[in-house]
């Protein structure tokens, strides 16, 4: 693993959207043993990962990833990154900005672990209507 690794997959994710998303181009970074993580899902499997991101990108309008520093080391590595989003139905169709991270470890120049780091209040909780005000409201009296 080494910035060219880095580099490929951050250009991944600046090509991913609703229209580019299939299995051929994530396996260009990812393995077929993919464990993939994020506050909402555990996924195993290059096939599941595919399946869950068209899913995932089906509704989305607009995507883009803007990457801040990285750490590397052996095959490991830490990207910190800010995702900007459109989805219709979230944030009243207005664009949605999330702080966070992905820990990643290669094997074989592929990514065998991929785990996002997020607070899934900032990505989708705090952008729906009831929800969101209830959990705004709690996060304020903690404060």
């Amino acid at each position: 693993m080494n910035q060219d690794a880095v580099t490929a997959f951050q250009q991944l994710y600046q090509q991913l959207n609703r229209d580019t998303v299939n299995k051929t181009l994530l396996a260009q970074v990812y393995g077929d043993a993919i464990h993939f993580q994020d506050p909402f899902h555990q996924i195993y499997g290059l096939q599941a990962l595919t399946d869950y991101f068209v899913n995932l990108y089906e509704n989305v309008e607009y995507i883009e990833f803007d990457f801040g520093h990285c750490w590397y080391d052996n095959n490991h590595a830490f990207i910190r990154w800010q995702m900007h989003y459109r989805h219709p139905r979230i944030n009243g169709g207005n664009t949605v900005t999330v702080d966070g991270g992905s820990e990643l470890i290669w094997q074989d120049n592929r990514i065998i672990q991929h785990r996002d780091f997020f607070d899934a209040g900032q990505m989708l909780y705090e952008k729906l209507p009831l929800i969101g005000w209830l959990i705004r409201k709690l996060k304020e009296r903690m404060q």
